[in-house]
Parts: C-alpha cells; sequence; structure tokens
C-alpha cells in the first residue's frame, strides 16, 4: 500500500503512475478511477488560481494561465484546506517561470492581486471619527507625539512597473494603450467596507504610510519619507477609514 506522500505527490502529478494498493469497490480499473480523481483535483486547484488572479490570466490568456498553472500546482502543493490562501506564491512563481519572462510585469500584477486577495480576507476594524482625527491633528505641537494604527486590511506595493494602470485597464473595457508600462508606482490596497479599492500613490506616500505601519509617529513618519503631498495622502486615508486608532506617545513626567 502505497503511503500518503506518495498518494499526494501522485495526485499532482500526472507523469506519476497510479499509487500501489488501490482498488475500487464495483471492479472498475484504480487506474482510470485514480487518473479522473486526479484530474478534478488539479483543475480544482488552477480554478482557486484563477479565482485569484483573473487579471494575471487575461494578459496571458486562459490556454497559457491554466498550463502555468498546471506546472505551479505540482511544485506547490496546498498547505491549508482553506483555498483562500492558496497560491500565495504565485508571484514568486511567475517571477522565475521562463515562459512568462515575455510579459516582465506579470508577476507584480500577480503581487497587487494577491493583496487584494489578503485585503478582502483581513480582520474588521472601525475607523476613528473624522471629527477625533480632525481635532488630533489640529495641534500641530502634538504631531510628533501622535502614531496612529491602520486597518488590517492596508497593503502596499512598491513596483518597477505601472502595475495599478494595468490592472485598472482590465477592470473593463479599456485596454492597455496609452499606458507607460515601464511607469514605476505605488499601489495602495485597502478595504472599506466590503470594496477592496486599489489605488497609485506617490512614493513618498508610500514610504509614509510604511512608517506608520511600522510604528513611527506621524512627525518621524513624515521626516523619514520623501517629498509627498501629505494632506492628499491623509485625506485618502480619512475618507476609506483606513485610520483606526490614534495614539498618543507622550511619556508622562
Amino acid at each position: 500500500m502505497s503511503t500518503q506522500g506518495e498518494f499526494a505527490a501522485a495526485l499532482l502529478d500526472p507523469q506519476q503512475p497510479c499509487p500501489d494498493g488501490l482498488f475500487s469497490a464495483n471492479g472498475a480499473d484504480p487506474a482510470s478511477r485514480f487518473a479522473v480523481y486526479r484530474n478534478n483535483v488539479q483543475s480544482s486547484l488552477i480554478n482557486a488560481l484563477a479565482d485569484s488572479y483573473p487579471v494575471v490570466m487575461q494578459l496571458v490568456g486562459e490556454e497559457f494561465f491554466r498550463a502555468m498553472g498546471g506546472i505551479h500546482v505540482q511544485n506547490s502543493p496546498p498547505r491549508s484546506p482553506l483555498m483562500k490562501g492558496y497560491g500565495d506564491d504565485f508571484a514568486a512563481f511567475i517571477e522565475g517561470f521562463a515562459p512568462a519572462a515575455s510579459v516582465p510585469y506579470l508577476a507584480d500584477v500577480a503581487r497587487l492581486e494577491r493583496l487584494r486577495v489578503m485585503s478582502y480576507h483581513a480582520a474588521d476594524a472601525q475607523g476613528v471619527g473624522h471629527e477625533q482625527i480632525a481635532a488630533a491633528l489640529a495641534d500641530p505641537k502634538a504631531l510628533s507625539e501622535l502614531s496612529v494604527e491602520l486597518h488590517p486590511s492596508l497593503n502596499l506595493l512598491n513596483s518597477a512597473c505601472a502595475v495599478v494602470a494595468i490592472w485598472a485597464a482590465h477592470q473593463g473595457e479599456a485596454t492597455l494603450a496609452g499606458i507607460d508600462l515601464n511607469q514605476r508606482q505605488h499601489a495602495l490596497v485597502l478595504r472599506n467596507g466590503l470594496d477592496v479599492e486599489v489605488f497609485a500613490i506617490e512614493q513618498g506616500a508610500s514610504a509614509f504610510i510604511q512608517n506608520l505601519q511600522n510604528g513611527l509617529s506621524l512627525m518621524q513618519a513624515l521626516e523619514a519619507a520623501p517629498a509627498f503631498d501629505l494632506s492628499q495622502t491623509l485625506a485618502l486615508l480619512i475618507s476609506r477609514n483606513a485610520i483606526i486608532h490614534l495614539h498618543n506617545n507622550k511619556v508622562s513626567p
């Protein structure tokens, strides 16, 4: 009788023979039944990738995507029964997949789509009221002692390509025409209510938000970031309920 590991390996690799020791209660050929089962498992995993990476599939076509996905499935079996996490390494796989090299921005589009999945499944959190934030920001002297906690769904991606524009072009009838594919873009991904939103932000804004996530105060985060429009960035975070806690770091004497 084959071991569980041997069975799992044969299940994901169509080149491997049917494991030893299998039998069918109705007398059917075990190899034929196993082949059907293996095909169903592989198809379901490729479908899970297609659900998580629809723009990647649009960019390369369904036939190429499913062939690429099939190779990924053989090399990356599920690590959890929860399919929401399957394919979290797909972008890294694409980056090393030679047949996809002609689409140099494909891996970063996959990274953006993975962040959207992560944002969708992130924990819920209530945003701080706009009036409370306005009051906290009204005193410039307090900014050096004020830090903020951002929504768990907020993620950043710094890309060497126009990743947000490429992704956005595939949300409707638009095309890649007129997009400078080599233009560096910085993406902000977050969930506002039930909607996962994607924004292209300035490099300095991305660095500022990353600094906030790392626990720096507002003033420290600002000083450590390249120049950017602070008012615009804060307005975006506030309007999307991305600030969930305000912390005064002043040490009592």
